[in-house]
């Protein structure tokens, strides 16, 4: 029984405790408690992502359904794609609108949106809160010619000098060893 279990969350990808992060840090940006819904069902028609982008980068969605026909709720999620998208989240990290609207690929989802979390740092406007791990810093290091040239007298272990030593009287694999 357990091995079932271990199958269905692997194959699964969904990581309750990045979506309960992804809400709680949605809530801060927002200033609003979000209604006590499952995750997905929350963020499906995507009212609360436009909000989102909206608060972080005022004026990325102009027009938010707030209700309407399914098509017309899955042009709010097409909205937040194209406003993440110009905002400079990368293309491979946006999710499909499928994959939130039936629900095709929800992990997907909450990496977009750490990804949007992530690129607030680059935008030194954004003050609000934080999701995920903080951004490193570019650290470019600048070499001489001389550092860059000072270990060519050395001689490489990776490349197969070995002092003398060999693996004669090692034997082969799968040979027994005769004592």
């Amino acid at each position: 029984m357990e091995t079932e279990r271990w199958v269905y969350c692997s194959h699964s990808g969904r990581n309750k405790e990045q979506e309960q992060e992804v809400i709680q840090w949605i809530e801060e940006v927002l200033g609003e408690k979000l209604p006590n819904q499952p995750y997905e069902d929350v963020l499906k028609d995507g009212v609360v992502l436009c909000n989102l982008i909206n608060k972080i980068a005022p004026g990325s969605v102009k027009k938010i359904q707030t209700k309407g026909t399914n098509f017309q709720l899955m042009e709010n999620v097409q909205r937040f794609q194209a406003a993440i998208k110009s905002y400079g989240v990368p293309q491979e990290e946006i999710f499909q609108t499928a994959d939130l609207f039936e629900r095709r690929n929800i992990p997907q989802v909450t990496l977009c949106i750490y990804a949007l979390g992530r690129i607030t740092q680059k935008h030194p406007e954004y003050t609000g809160p934080r999701l995920g791990p903080k951004m490193a810093d570019e650290n470019k290091r600048e070499f001489t010619e001389a550092q860059l040239r000072a270990h060519e007298g050395e001689l490489n272990l990776q490349m197969g000098y070995n002092k003398g030593a060999s693996q004669s009287g090692q034997g082969g694999f799968g040979n027994t060893r005769h004592m």
